[in-house]
């Protein structure tokens, strides 16, 4: 069987699968957020953080709630990482560096989960479970909430209550994480990934040398990692580590995993508002913008361009033999264009092309389908900024589900966009612009100027991948990019809510023979140009200069 075809049928099979879910993941998730049943479990948890389960909070309640969980994760997590060598489980290894400690804090809190360390030789198990995974667990369960939120501001009429963000928390947690993951680790287990609370075993290589290798409950951590749209990995090979991913089918399995809430809660968008076909709408954009990436992506990489390539039929520098080009290219499309980061290949060996198949993943906004939460509401906004442009073009006020869209609306939604374009360029302007950070790149001209541009585009979007050319490991980057993540995280939350109370608080608009129908193929064409066109017009001179100067030398 040809690589190509076993490609497709890998892709299709994803397809298949995703959308046999799409419906009764997203009704459960539905139910999950509207039930207004307390489990006995989960009303313990509200009595332990003294809240009221039962009020109901106003956008900027709603958003300072995220705050303060957000802010209390980081310092617990930097102590954690700190105090390391006093705890047990801890392998020996000593306290982490502050500014390690700091990024990695800053990294897993905002569902980035970027690494400028090497897990198994610095994290030991304590650290692992009661730090980082807990973190995939609430990091992800505070983008589906405030998901909910945004999905209730479009919902509700004349209120500016958006729910309560605690509930949502604990709900995301308990009712949907936790239950797919618990089977996920299982699943992987069986695959083959290492599950234990093992000392390191001392082995004798090949060429007679003694080397430690690290076991530790890796197949857990894995499946959220993967579930939640983390990214973190256990190790430092990340997903092409067979401890983490043993095989051709894990390897399915774990892209399942990261695509599989982002595909079904437009669904659950479409239950909340009371029209299945706004979600359907939704997520046939999601699925257009995803497509097309997985096919240029497998095509940058199976097309062999360069000398190299060309000798051997493909790009396989950096690809894990065990995945092959294909599912590699899929894994790093999947990853990219949801918030995961993982990776199984290794992304600075890509093709020119293909390397900026993955950065233009990441500068869409990852909204196809995106991180989980985070890929709903910011397809949802910019579902919002299309009825605008396209009201500005037949000359009436624009509408969306009912709700006018006024200079208020669009100004948050405008700035919500900016925030992330922002921080990228110029986190990579003030980069490229000193001696000492450009000591980093490993490679001149414009593939080291597209691994500087690649750190800032994954930290700014929470992803957490890297052209791993980049030596990120310094006090510059450390900071950099972990005020890049926290930025590039709640900033956006925070205009997002907004917005959301400014909808919530509105009278729905009769629908009218002028409203522009929101869930036809039309519309569905409408938003996903407007993405490409805002990304072509933001990144368009950036790329220019690196991955499209290097793919034309």
């Amino acid at each position: 069987m040809g690589a190509t075809t076993a490609g497709i049928l890998f892709i299709g099979s994803l397809i298949l699968v995703l959308a046999a879910v799409h419906v009764p993941l997203g009704d459960h998730m539905y139910r999950t957020f509207t039930s207004l049943r307390h489990w006995r479990a989960e009303r313990l948890i509200y009595r332990i953080v003294g809240v009221d389960p039962d009020a109901e909070q106003v956008w900027i309640v709603y958003a300072r709630s995220v705050l303060a969980f957000s802010a209390v994760s980081v310092l617990a997590l930097y102590g954690l990482q700190r105090l390391q060598s006093h705890l047990m489980l801890s392998l020996g290894f000593g306290g982490v560096d502050p500014d390690i400690a700091w990024n990695t804090a800053i990294s897993f809190v905002t569902n980035t989960n970027w690494q400028a360390y090497s897990g198994e030789s610095t994290m030991g198990h304590l650290a692992q479970m009661a730090g980082l995974a807990v973190q995939n667990f609430v990091s992800a369960a505070v983008g589906i909430a405030v998901a909910m939120a945004f999905v209730r501001g479009l919902a509700r009429r004349k209120t500016g209550e958006l729910g309560n963000f605690w509930v949502d928390l604990t709900r995301a947690v308990t009712r949907v994480l936790l239950p797919i993951a618990a089977i996920a680790a299982l699943v992987l287990v069986a695959g083959g990934a290492i599950q234990n609370f093992a000392d390191p075993h001392t082995v004798t290589t090949l060429t007679g040398g003694k080397q430690a290798i690290t076991g530790g409950p890796v197949a857990s951590q894995e499946a959220i990692k993967e579930l939640g749209t983390n990214g973190g990995g256990f190790y430092n090979a990340n997903s092409a580590h067979p401890f983490e991913n043993p095989t051709s089918w894990t390897n399915w399995i774990e892209i399942l995993l990261i695509l599989l809430i982002p595909f079904s809660l437009p669904r659950t968008f479409g239950r909340m508002v009371g029209d299945k076909r706004q979600g359907r709408a939704i997520v046939a954009v999601m699925g257009v913008l995803a497509l097309l990436s997985v096919v240029a992506l497998n095509a940058a990489q199976l097309a062999h361009h360069g000398t190299v390539p060309e000798s051997v039929t493909a790009a396989s520098e950096g690809t894990e033999a065990r995945f092959g080009i294909s599912n590699s290219a899929t894994f790093a499309a999947a990853t990219t264009l949801t918030s995961t980061g993982a990776v199984d290949s290794f992304h600075d060996s890509y093709t020119s092309l293909g390397g900026m198949v993955t950065m233009l993943n990441m500068m869409v906004g990852e909204v196809a389908p995106g991180g989980v939460g985070s890929g709903l509401y910011g397809m949802l906004i910019l579902a919002i900024v299309t009825v605008f442009v396209a009201g500005l073009m037949v000359g009436r006020t624009p509408e969306y589900l009912g709700k006018r869209i006024g200079a208020r609306e669009i100004k948050l939604a405008s700035m919500y966009f900016l925030v992330t374009p922002t921080i990228v360029l110029v986190g990579t302007g003030i980069a490229m612009a000193f001696d000492k950070p450009r000591e980093s790149m490993l490679n001149a001209g414009p593939h080291g100027l597209s691994e500087v541009l690649y750190a800032f585009t994954s930290a700014g979007n929470n992803n957490g991948s890297a052209f791993a050319g980049l030596t990120a490991a310094t006090t510059f980057y450390d900071v950099a990019l972990g005020l890049a993540m926290a930025f590039g995280r709640f900033l956006p939350i925070v205009l997002a809510l907004a917005l959301a109370g400014s909808l919530a608080k509105q009278t729905p608009v009769p629908v009218s023979a002028g409203t522009l129908p929101t869930h036809r193929p039309q519309f569905v064409g409408m938003v996903a140009g407007v993405t490409l066109i805002l990304v072509a017009l933001t990144f368009f001179p950036a790329l220019a200069l690196g991955p499209l100067a290097e793919g034309i030398r």
